[in-house]
């Protein structure tokens, strides 16, 4: 069942989950539960409590600070994950609730958190995550939908947060595999489903009772019938239509797809470029060049489309002063040479991921000078630049590359304010035991300074939390990953 934050559940409900996309939604899982009447902490739930699970990518990639509150995590795609928890869950329904939970963690792609226990050295630090029964699997593997058939709206409302509008999901992961990129690692491998496979069914359905359809994926216009679907689209019957895409690869564009989008409701394209630096785009993996990124500002004028986003990053590692003085330079002539097209920078501070090549690396402090250098040099030349915050960059990090000891840090900020100076004090007080919090029902080690889990960049023996995890590309290959990457600079 879906229902709203504020609508109580039936407390014959046996399954209570959520999916999470966003590091910073994390703590909305707390809010949740005690809306319900849940008790936050898995080990003190009841039988008559529901099972308390959770997905999404950021669970995926790593759900050990969340882990003390959940009692299960899918591990990846849900096309067929879902199906087999929930018909699980119907033949145990009769068994105890600690039965049920060892019998699902023997389900491929299905972890329980509170069957594997982590272990500590004397000076806090993690030795590895291990099963607490003999028969339970050392490590889980992330669940990998293989149809190419992909995913669609099922429920369309004017009370969504997007209202009224069919999503259709084109691709998914990205071929590209950026090395920051959770999107493009953690979903390998690249799919997209066929116009006559599923396709032009899934937008046909959503039309039928909408005429605002958003298309989806990581990198859209590298779907190989991206092309054929627009002209599909751009016949008369739908002339109603109201179309939106995500983020598109600049050198997959072309007038003839600017002009069917312009002409079918679109007002602006977004791409990512994430660096002015051709140098940096190459450590990064971003096979892009200027040429192509100005031909996508050119075709994006020509047809007839009134805003160009585009997408780029500080503190990508290797970066330099130079390199953002570079990525200035480019706005700037992009900006020279389609006059009249409105510019808008979106920049964000990178923010390492796990299961990706820069999962080793951390927050650059310099990011925050470098987005107000930014800001300094595109304002007065009429670029609309849109940053992210710094300092709620260094939060997802938190998220990103903690272990189970920031739970009480995530229990401490929900009981006195979300905010930047919150985390921190919270973060602080549970270090030194200074600060007061419900009961914890489990024992854990003081979490490990602030700085370290942030900024440091890790050496590549050390433990990593989600090491008993297992991600479409292992550990050795992401470490061959970032080497090249690292290497690109000294070339």
């Amino acid at each position: 069942m879906f229902t709203d934050t504020a609508e109580r559940l039936d407390r014959t409900c046996d399954l209570f989950g959520l999916s999470l996309s966003w590091e910073l939604d994390s703590p909305i899982l707390l809010d949740l539960l005690k809306k319900q009447n849940i008790n936050i902490w898995s080990d003190l739930r009841t039988e008559n409590d529901p099972i308390v699970f959770g997905g999404g990518p950021v669970l995926t990639a790593n759900p050990e600070p969340l882990a003390p509150f959940l009692d299960v995590v899918l591990l990846g795609d849900g096309e067929e994950l879902l199906p087999n928890f929930i018909n699980s869950i119907k033949q145990l329904k009769d068994e105890s609730r600690a039965y049920k939970l060892k019998m699902l963690a023997k389900i491929p792609g299905i972890y329980v958190p509170s069957l594997y226990q982590p272990e500590y050295s004397s000076d806090g630090t993690l030795l590895g995550v291990n099963p607490i029964f003999t028969d339970l699997p050392q490590s889980i593997t992330k669940q990998t939908w293989n149809s190419n058939i992909l995913g669609h709206s099922t429920v369309i409302t004017p009370e969504a947060a997007w209202p009224n509008i069919h999503m259709v999901e084109v691709v998914r992961s990205c071929p590209e595999m950026c090395r920051f990129c959770m999107a493009s690692y953690l979903t390998l491998p690249f799919r997209s489903p066929s116009l006559n496979d599923g396709l032009i069914q899934a937008v046909e359905k959503g039309l039928s009772a909408t005429n605002r359809l958003g298309l989806l994926g990581a990198s859209v216009t590298q779907h190989p019938e991206f092309l054929e679907l627009l002209t599909w689209l751009n016949q008369d019957q739908f002339n109603d239509i109201q179309l939106s895409i995500s983020s598109v690869r600049a050198s997959s564009l072309n007038s003839r797809i600017t002009k069917i989008l312009a002409k079918r409701g679109s007002k602006s394209l977004t791409i990512a470029i994430e660096s002015g630096s051709s140098k940096l785009r190459q450590v990064i993996n971003k096979k892009l060049s200027e040429d192509e990124i100005f031909s996508a500002a050119k075709y994006t004028k020509e047809g007839g489309l009134k805003k160009l986003k585009l997408y780029g990053m500080v503190g990508l590692p290797t970066e330099s002063d130079d390199d953002i003085e570079a990525s200035a330079k480019l706005l700037i002539e992009i900006k020279k040479r389609t006059p009249g097209l409105h510019i808008v920078f979106g920049l964000s501070t990178f923010v390492p991921k796990a299961q990706t090549p820069f999962q080793w690396q951390g927050v650059r402090q310099e990011s925050k000078q470098r987005i107000k250098f930014l800001h300094k040099m595109l304002k007065p030349k009429g670029i609309d630049l849109r940053a992210e915050s710094y300092g709620w960059s260094t939060i997802q990090a938190l998220f990103s590359r903690s272990d189970r000891r920031l739970a009480p840090v995530i229990l401490a900020v929900r009981n006195s304010q979300n905010t930047l100076g919150g985390w921190k004090k919270a973060y602080k007080g549970v270090r030194e035991d200074t600060i007061q919090t419900e009961k914890i029902p489990i024992l854990l080690p003081k979490p490990p300074p602030w700085d370290e889990v942030i900024y440091s960049v890790w050496n590549e023996t050390k433990i990593l939390p989600w090491t008993h995890l297992n991600g479409p590309i292992s550990e050795l290959n992401l470490l061959k990953h970032q080497e090249i990457a690292l290497n690109q600079n000294n070339e």
